[in-house]
């Protein structure tokens, strides 16, 4: 595998259960791409991971549609006076997504911080929440439309259940649209979401699904509108997303790609942040410096380098 780097680069919240982000940058006659599957995922999760790096070192992605990207910001299960700092922070986001059904938490949590995002975002702005599966169908039931007012209106609700079937029947006796994220990344037929009437929108990850060119095939064939999500990574990774949201031929919703906020670093002097809401359509130039900077302790840069070898 040609010019490996590992990274290790703290979190400036806790975020997904972790305090510092792991991954492996490539570089190929395209340009970087980025490597980082979380450390639990097994070998077959994380091989459209390598895939994806590849794609972007080797081969480049397709011609962007727009110059620009629209971005939501993201607020982890934090404390509300920390959602709205975020919030305020956030480059002129008009679209937050706050995380909701934390394990240790509970609905007054929730409650609170989407009262504060409000607050910060004012009337104007859209809020959605993702409970990354958190409930059961009748808690979901329960819990959407309390949100919902707690919110002020939700622009929508990320994978609420874990099952595809279970996401079918909350939509079904809910008001707000679903959105589908696990039930297509994780799922063994993505296309169930579609099949099932399981979701008003397909959340897309660039990684966890292969590659830009593999998310277009999937946004082609699903058929339903696109918002085009991190996983938590660097600029290397994020351009990725942005070259897949430039690239579809219509972006009806802010995307979740404003997440290099949530690091204390990165591997270019120039990130990928919001600016009035947007981030531009480029590549970032990789730092050798800060390559260096955020370089990964030995034993964990031979942990990545076995890892990619077992793939």
């Amino acid at each position: 595998m040609p010019d490996p780097h590992v990274y290790s680069i703290p979190l400036t919240t806790r975020f997904r259960g972790i305090d510092v982000r792991e991954g492996m940058l490539l570089r190929g006659d395209a340009g970087w791409g980025e490597f980082s599957p979380f450390l639990e995922y097994d070998a077959a999760t994380a091989r459209p991971w390598l895939a994806a790096a590849r794609e972007a070192a080797d081969d480049g992605w397709p011609a962007p549609r727009r110059t620009q990207v629209p971005v939501n910001v993201t607020v982890p299960a934090c404390d509300p006076e920390r959602a709205r700092e975020i919030v305020l922070a956030s480059g002129g986001c008009r679209t937050a997504k706050v995380k909701v059904a934390e394990r240790g938490q509970v609905l007054a949590h929730d409650e609170a911080r989407l009262e504060a995002v409000r607050d910060a975002l004012g009337p104007d702005g859209l809020i959605r929440i993702d409970a990354n599966a958190g409930w059961s169908v009748d808690e979901a039931v329960a819990l959407i439309p309390w949100l919902d007012r707690a919110a002020g209106g939700l622009e929508y609700v990320e994978q609420p259940v874990a099952t595809v079937e279970d996401l079918a029947v909350v939509r079904r006796k809910v008001d707000v649209p679903i959105a589908a994220d696990e039930s297509i990344r994780r799922a063994e037929d993505p296309y169930r979401v579609r099949d099932l009437e399981a979701a008003d929108i397909a959340v897309l990850k660039v990684q966890p699904l292969g590659g830009v060119r593999a998310c277009l095939r999937i946004a082609e064939d699903i058929g339903l509108p696109v918002v085009v999500s991190s996983a938590l990574e660097t600029s290397v990774g994020i351009a990725a997303g942005v070259a897949l949201a430039a690239a579809l031929p219509e972006l009806p919703h802010a995307c979740g790609l404003a997440t290099v906020q949530l690091l204390a670093g990165d591997v270019t002097g120039e990130p990928l942040l919001p600016v009035d809401g947007l981030l531009p359509v480029r590549r970032p130039e990789v730092s050798p410096a800060l390559l260096e900077r955020w370089s990964a302790a030995p034993d964990r840069a031979r942990h990545w380098v076995r890892r990619i070898a077992d793939l």
